[in-house]
Formats: structure tokens, C-alpha cells, sequence
């Protein structure tokens, strides 16, 4: 028998479930199977996130329309612009930017690559990236890699792996050699939301650039980047925006920036006059500079309709369900699973939460194995945690109490 009273926390999820006001967006995903190799629970959107039914439809229309008959024609008559436009989209319905800031294109890592080492490259004086130690793998390394290509030294945060960076902690940190403070909206194992206002003042006080990892933010939580002063910023679309395995990220500059700052890897498609084909390297103006090589066409097709969604359903609604399915995780383990030696390893503080919540058990790796054989998919994340990834648009109250449901079954058995 499970440790978690069925008929409560299912009568809990339908009740949730049912006053749920963006319960409509669940019916635009495509089907997690039938049968016995249906997924009873997704709970990894925040790895990849669920494909909608529009983008199978895009994507055939693409074949036999744009690229199909088209053929090179469509470069000329939308291709060419596409990083930019869906930038714009992205800027306006997900970041709170303003049009002209966003461009769509080439991975996280490559990204965080070209605006890390622009931001370095902007003040020779200034020869310290402040980072934290909790922040994904992706983002120390490439700083570890701009680090040595620039004889910058790395002023590390530690904070506490439970929480985030907090503004104390970067005043603590930054100095007048600080060129950029590289730091994540939301932590990827905590899900702790970092204050990015403060921040980035605490950072402009410095005289220091702030570049903010969106990951695992962009499409849950307000960004507001043009309010909050963030100067970079880079995120990924194959999460909560739904592009696709491989999509491409978004990268954001400030637009009094855009002029000062000479991205790394140029490329021609980056350059002011591209098809001109001549000799040297002219960057082109406002966010084409950042473009480098030929746009991933096929990658963005999946990240509009996810954008229009999130325009449909509205970004403080998103924001209001992520609030509730966490808060539905965290109740359920504490009144549950904690005599079965679950914790919670994510903030309790529902403003400084994002979309996931990280669990702990010293036998997670088994559990989380055994979870996806029965058809529940978390992620595990060492040491012995295993996320529980709540994308809004597309998972029920419903699915998670099952996934609960699964976790204490599998616990009472080990």
C-alpha cells in the first residue's frame, strides 16, 4: 500500500486541476503514447520540454512550402531575417525587452561564449569574471576557457547549494577589476530565483557588466531584463519554450551596448553587407553582429508556436500554475514522503522558487532508474537528487499526484 493517502491527493490534483486557467494549453501537445508505453508523469520540461501538435504541422509545411518549392528563395523572402524577428518575439513575449535586443541562434554554450568573451574584451583593465559554484557546468567552463584565453581570473561564489547568489554575495565578490558577473536567473539544481535588480545594481556600482544565464527561467518566470538593467543574457529554447532536442538559444544585448561590444566569432553572416562576400569583416548593425554563421532554420521552427502560446495563456498565469505545482510537490512530500526520507532541496519561499523542485534521497540514482521503467520521467542530479521539472503549460496536477503516488511505491520497496 502507498504511504500517500490516494484518495486526498488525487481529489487535491482534480480540484486544482479544474480551476485551472490555462488547462487549455494541455490539449496542444502532442500525446505521450497509449498503452503500456504511455509516460504516466513527464516531470523533465525543464530538460526538454514537450512537443506541440502546431509544430508538426510547421514542420510539414516548412518541408512542402518554404523549403520544399520555395527552395533557396525563402532566404531572401523570410530566412534571412528569421534570428532576428523571432528574436524580437522572444524579447517581447518572453524577456520584457524591447524590439531590436534579441537574436535567435547557435547553442547555450556558444553564446554564453560569445558574450562572456565580449564583455571581457570591452575594458582590458578589468580582469575578473565573478561567477558562482553552483551555476551550471556549462557556464564555469566556458569561463574557465575565457579565463585562460584572457589571463582573467575567476572570483568564485560559493552559496549555499540549497538557495542561490544573493546580491550580498556579489557585493562581496566584485571590485573595480570585475569586467562581468555571470549568473543564472534560476539555479538549475535549487531552482532558486536570484534577485537580478539587485544584482545588477550591485554590479553597475562596480562598474561591472551583469550577463544572466535564462535557462531555466525563460517562459516560467518574469525576466523584465530591460527593467532590471541586465546588460547580457543568454537561454535556451529546448525547455520551457518547447523547441525541440538541439534547438537553438536566444541571446540578449542591451541596446546601449550593441555599438561597444566586437563578438568573438565572426562569421558572415554577421556581416553589414553578408552576400557582398568581400575581404575583411564589417559587423553588421544592432544585433545581426552577434550573428555568426548560417541560422538553424529547421531548430526554430518548434520555438514560435510555443512563444504564441505563452502569449495566449499569459506569462503571470504560467508563473501562477508554476507557483501552485510547486507548492502542490513540496506539501505533498512533507505531509508524505519525508517519513521515507525525502527532502526538499529547493526554496520554500514560492517568490524564490522556479519551475522545478529538487528532492533528496540517499538512494536517488536507483529510484529515479526504477521511476523511468514504470513510465515516470524526473531527472536524477548528483549528489542523490532527482528534479521534479513542472512546465506549466503542459503538465496536470493530475500527473504529478501519480508521479507521487509512483516516488512512495518505489521507496517503500527499497
Amino acid at each position: 500500500m502507498t504511504s500517500i493517502p490516494h484518495h486526498t491527493l488525487h481529489e487535491q490534483a482534480a480540484e486544482l486541476d479544474a480551476a485551472d486557467e490555462i488547462a487549455f494549453a494541455r490539449d496542444r501537445f502532442v500525446p505521450m503514447g497509449d498503452g503500456e508505453n504511455a509516460v504516466q508523469a513527464y516531470l523533465d520540461g525543464n530538460s526538454l520540454g514537450r512537443p506541440l501538435r502546431s509544430t508538426q504541422r510547421r514542420i510539414n509545411d516548412l518541408i512542402e512550402g518554404a523549403w520544399g518549392t520555395r527552395l533557396i528563395r525563402s532566404w531572401d523572402e523570410q530566412w534571412m531575417d528569421l534570428p532576428l524577428t523571432l528574436g524580437d518575439r522572444i524579447g517581447s513575449v518572453v524577456l520584457g525587452a524591447a524590439p531590436g535586443q534579441t537574436f535567435v541562434g547557435d547553442s547555450t554554450t556558444v553564446l554564453l561564449y560569445k558574450l562572456l568573451r565580449a564583455a571581457v574584451a570591452l575594458d582590458p583593465s578589468r580582469d575578473e569574471i565573478v561567477l558562482d559554484t553552483e551555476n551550471f557546468p556549462t557556464d564555469r567552463y566556458v569561463a574557465e576557457g575565457v579565463a585562460a584565453e584572457t589571463g582573467s581570473r575567476l572570483r568564485w561564489i560559493e552559496p549555499d547549494p540549497a538557495a542561490g547568489v544573493t546580491g550580498e554575495q556579489v557585493a562581496a565578490a566584485v571590485s573595480e577589476r570585475t569586467s562581468v558577473v555571470l549568473v543564472s536567473h534560476v539555479a538549475y539544481k535549487s531552482a532558486w530565483i536570484a534577485d537580478l535588480a539587485e544584482i545588477t545594481d550591485v554590479a553597475h556600482s562596480a562598474g561591472a557588466l551583469v550577463l544572466s544565464d535564462t535557462c531555466h527561467s525563460g517562459g516560467v518566470v518574469r525576466e523584465d531584463l530591460d527593467t532590471t538593467g541586465v546588460d547580457l543574457a543568454v537561454g535556451c529554447s529546448y525547455k520551457f519554450l518547447n523547441g525541440g532536442p538541439g534547438a537553438p538559444a536566444y541571446g540578449y544585448v542591451a541596446t546601449r551596448h550593441q555599438g561597444r561590444l566586437q563578438q568573438p566569432i565572426q562569421g558572415w553572416m554577421g556581416h553589414a553587407e553578408p552576400f557582398v562576400m568581400g575581404p575583411g569583416y564589417r559587423p553588421g548593425e544592432g544585433m545581426r553582429r552577434f550573428i555568426s554563421g548560417t541560422p538553424p532554420v529547421l531548430g526554430m521552427v518548434g520555438i514560435a508556436d510555443t512563444v504564441d502560446l505563452i502569449e495566449e495563456a499569459g506569462l503571470d498565469q504560467i508563473r501562477a500554475k508554476s507557483t501552485d505545482l510547486t507548492r502542490f510537490v513540496i506539501d505533498a512530500i512533507d505531509s508524505h514522503l519525508a517519513p521515507l526520507g525525502v527532502g526538499v532541496v529547493s526554496p520554500r519561499e514560492d517568490r524564490r522558487r522556479g519551475s522545478h523542485v529538487t528532492i533528496s534521497h540517499p538512494r536517488s540514482r536507483e529510484v529515479c532508474a526504477e521511476l523511468w521503467a514504470r513510465n515516470v520521467i524526473p531527472d536524477f542530479r548528483e549528489p542523490d537528487g532527482i528534479r521534479l521539472g513542472l512546465a506549466p503549460l503542459s503538465t496536470s496536477f493530475a500527473e504529478v499526484a501519480t508521479a507521487l503516488d509512483v516516488i512512495a511505491t518505489v521507496l517503500e520497496r527499497h
